[in-house]
């Protein structure tokens, strides 16, 4: 759809912006956003990245920091040839991300709160019976008696702890629940 005319003002050069300073930010905004919060703190934007990463005591090509032997070298010419270790300024990087690497993995991968409810409720009403919970109003997926079973067998291997605790309150409910078998109410003949 065209403008409508004399609706566009000409663009004027903006003398009293510092282009240098702008640039500059321009630079920063598009380079790339470091992840991780520990480098990434440590960063210095006026240095390169080689430089700024053997100051952390990492190293930007790991095929140049940890260099393959050949084997075609003979026992007696062996010429161990030193470089001179780039001094490691900033040292807790590297330690603040051995200890990070260090920490015991989380758990990432639950299961929905539907599916927890679902077996649940199975469980409960139907026990062991799969054929039962087929055939159960609230199998609103229609899911075969081998696909509840399987869906079951996950929830028992995700959350071992809270199955072993459902169990034992059903088992716990069941006893008490359960109807008196003696003869008091038994009349004799």
């Amino acid at each position: 759809m065209p403008k409508a005319k004399g609706k566009t003002r000409r663009q004027k050069f903006g003398y009293n912006v510092n282009r240098k300073r702008l640039n500059r930010n321009a630079r920063r905004k598009a380079a790339p956003r470091i992840e991780c919060s520990h480098i990434r703190h440590a960063w210095d934007h006026a240095k390169s990245v080689r430089q700024n990463l053997a100051e952390m005591g990492l190293a930007m090509d790991p095929n140049k920091a940890v260099p393959l032997r050949k084997r075609k070298v003979k026992a007696m010419d062996i010429d161990v040839e030193e470089r001179p270790k780039e001094l490691v300024r900033k040292p807790y990087v590297l330690n603040d991300l051995e200890a990070e690497a260090s920490l015991p993995e989380k758990k990432g991968n639950t299961l929905s709160r539907d599916l927890i409810d679902y077996v649940r409720y199975m469980v409960e009403n139907h026990g062991e019976d799969y054929k039962a919970m087929a055939r159960d109003e609230k199998n609103y997926y229609q899911d075969t008696p081998k696909q509840i079973r399987n869906k079951i067998n996950v929830y028992k291997r995700f959350y071992p702890v809270e199955w072993q605790a459902f169990i034992d309150s059903l088992q716990k409910n069941k006893m008490e629940v359960e109807p008196c078998t003696c003869s008091v109410f038994h009349t004799g003949s």
